[in-house]
């Protein structure tokens, strides 16, 4: 049976499941009265859709208010326990990957460093295989009751019928990996449990503004800052996020050649492959045979002597000079997009923010359109390394609400199957 706009009864019944959850989800706990109001649905709507979530088992009382001269009213919450995901960060020194319960309280985590097999695909595929194995074992949960598996990568993601997410990382030599199919043989996971890919940058911006620096803005850029960078835009036209390849503008022609062969990129100065490189070549004595965080961490200290000794001017040179670059990115940034926030995340963001931010802002100004540049924070995010891990594991969270609670399993051609991007179009509630 079909409603007068189009939509099915079918519809109309998880439209309304998915309103109480959110915002349960997002603002609760909460009353059955107070739901009514936020939600637009009636006492009677609401009454009927919260039974159905209690009985599932989503939703589950969690103590109780007073009210003005009548019987005290039931609070309700979502159950933790009723769905966990799993987050998954491909790095560039390590995949992380975090199980978590359906409110984002990690369960269980475990970390594989990449070393001298670098981005090689069946390393990579083996980590995330033997990551999931690890933390269902560690928190006990079975396989089955996981909501999906999400995945921040590094490089442009695009799906297929046949293959799913494919990535395309120009960078770390992926020329159109089929991640998600090799992993679905791989890990051995119940077919109904999906995996969702998308691009690195865009899940630690996801993650930014459902529930850190970002949250309550109406558009904002996310930054993430690595080995190399790149961004994800939010925006009123592009709800959802986009990932935007801006490592990969071009600050200075026929300047320092990219990774990704080109000339000139913001990456080839800014990245921190690039910076300890740069350090080195201006007679610099990086630290060998470790990490970049490790020897990024030893620049700094170089750079910024913790027991007010001499810095090593070739250091702080760098760290300026990487500064300025920055700012002259996100200058770019702000006069294309003109966001209301800017948000700096990544390790190596984490790392040098608290020590350069304020350069960076100083340069973004100077290079800006002076009205844009007035309006914009430029800010580090909240949400610390496991942004990217806890952006992915949105991603099954998202097609959770988007089913309402429901865990189908969609056959192909079923209108369910792109829910999941969907819910990703629709802002959570701040």
């Amino acid at each position: 049976m079909a409603a007068r706009n189009g939509r099915t009864v079918r519809d109309l019944r998880r439209g309304n499941r998915t309103a109480v959850l959110r915002q349960l989800y997002f603002d609760g706990p909460m009353s059955r009265f107070e739901l009514g109001p936020v939600t637009g649905l009636s006492s009677g709507s609401i009454s009927n859709v919260v039974a159905e979530l209690v009985g599932d088992g989503l939703v589950e009382e969690a103590g109780s208010v007073d009210s003005d001269g009548g019987r005290p009213r039931t609070l309700l919450r979502v159950a933790p326990a009723s769905g966990h995901m799993i987050g998954v960060d491909v790095g560039e020194t390590r995949v992380r990957v975090e199980l978590f319960d359906l409110t984002l309280t990690e369960l269980a985590r475990t970390e594989r460093p990449l070393e001298h097999q670098g981005y090689d695909v069946d390393v990579i595929v083996g980590h995330i295989r033997d990551g999931i194995t690890e933390v269902l074992a560690a928190a006990e949960i079975a396989p089955e009751r996981l909501l999906g598996v999400g995945i921040g990568v590094p490089g442009i993601v695009e799906r297929t019928p046949a293959e799913g997410a494919v990535v395309y990382g120009q960078t770390i030599g992926w020329p159109g990996v089929p991640l998600e199919s090799l992993l679905r043989t791989a890990c051995g996971l119940p077919d109904s449990v999906p995996y969702f890919t998308d691009n690195g940058a865009k899940t630690l911006g996801q993650a930014e503004m459902w529930f850190g620096a970002g949250r309550g803005a109406d558009n904002a850029v996310v930054v993430l800052f690595g080995s190399g960078v790149g961004a994800s835009l939010v925006t009123d036209d592009v709800e959802q996020g986009r990932a935007v390849e801006w490592g990969h503008l071009t600050v200075r022609v026929r300047g320092r050649r990219c990774r990704c062969g080109a000339l000139g990129c913001l990456e080839a100065y800014a990245g921190a492959e690039a910076l300890l490189e740069r350090w080195e070549e201006a007679g610099g004595r990086p630290p060998k045979r470790v990490d970049e965080e490790t020897a990024l961490t030893a620049m700094l200290a170089a750079a910024y002597p913790a027991d007010g000794g001499a810095a090593d001017p070739k250091a702080l040179a760098v760290l300026e000079e990487t500064a300025e670059y920055l700012g002259a990115g996100l200058s770019d940034l702000i006069n294309l997009f003109q966001p209301e926030r800017i948000l700096i995340g990544g390790w190596a963001g984490l790392q040098l923010g608290s020590r350069f931010l304020p350069s960076v802002r100083e340069h973004a100004a100077s290079y800006a359109l002076r009205h844009p540049a007035e309006r914009v924070t430029i800010e580090l995010g909240a949400l610390g390394p496991d942004a990217v891990t806890v952006g992915a594991a949105i991603l099954p969270l998202a097609d959770f609400f988007a089913r309402g609670g429901g865990r189908a399993d969609p056959e192909p051609g079923d209108p369910q199957l792109p829910a999941w991007r969907a819910a990703l179009e629709e802002r959570a509630p701040h």
